[in-house]
């Protein structure tokens, strides 16, 4: 279903710290019922991003986000899903029996409720990965989640959407992941990476832009550097139909 975007709204104090455009486009979010997040699909696949790629996982994703990077291959996530209880999202993951469990959206930490649901999931024994954009407060989120959070590139149009206090917010174990537009993005990318010291403290996954970078021209950038980056293809995109959901 396509959630109603001309629904009076009621902002949450997340939603409150964003820039006037970007709470306009979370609309789709009003009116949820206490306890209810809007949720845009549940479904089962491999992994095809992020340290963990190559295994299967449960996907949960999010409806709605307050950024519009040029590069989004979800935006039918923008305003698709339905309002659904926690209880009813943990029983269909749960039900799908995999130990990997994947938040990703959309934004999903736009819906407060996420944190809870993060918490159950691994109170159940889940290994929960969070998919974020990293320009909302991390502080919340439970310790035993897996953080891959985005560094926005200039290349992504949200550059100015990035929190470098997020950055101390990330454990060792935790993940950056930069999407490369071109070779301007790379460079951006690698100052960035060299000036907060980054690679001594967390991996960073460099990701070539799909259809924009080629993965071989990213490989040998990378090797320029001499540092310790991990070169990431988007493995479902190789296995099924780039533009087929639900994988």
């Amino acid at each position: 279903m396509i959630i109603p975007a001309d629904r009076p709204r009621t902002a949450s104090p997340i939603e409150l710290t964003l820039r006037p455009e970007q709470r306009s486009r979370l609309r789709p979010l009003a009116d949820r019922p206490e306890g209810s997040l809007a949720i845009h699909e549940i479904y089962r696949s491999i992994q095809g991003e992020s340290l963990y790629a190559g295994l299967p996982c449960v996907f949960v994703r999010l409806t709605a986000c307050h950024l519009r990077c040029v590069y989004c291959d979800t935006p039918h996530a923008f305003n698709q899903g339905e309002f659904r209880a926690r209880e009813e999202i943990m029983a269909g993951v749960l039900a799908l029996g995999d130990h990997l469990v994947e938040i990703t959206g959309g934004e999903p930490l736009l819906q407060p409720e996420v944190f809870g649901l993060m918490e159950q999931l691994a109170d159940h024994g889940r290994k929960v990965l969070l998919e974020t954009a990293g320009s909302i407060d991390l502080t919340p989120v439970d310790a035993r989640v897996h953080i891959i959070m985005d560094v926005k590139t200039p290349g992504s149009g949200e550059v100015a959407s990035n929190s470098d206090a997020n950055l101390d917010r990330l454990k060792p174990t935790d993940e950056l992941k930069y999407v490369i537009c071109d070779r301007a993005d790379f460079d951006w990318s690698v100052a960035h990476v060299r000036s907060h010291g980054l690679v001594e403290r967390l991996s960073v996954v460099f990701s070539p832009a799909f259809g924009q970078v080629n993965p071989t021209d990213l490989a040998a950038w990378i090797l320029e550097t001499r540092l310790p980056l991990r070169l990431q293809l988007q493995l479902h995109k190789q296995l099924w139909d780039p533009n087929r959901r639900g994988v």
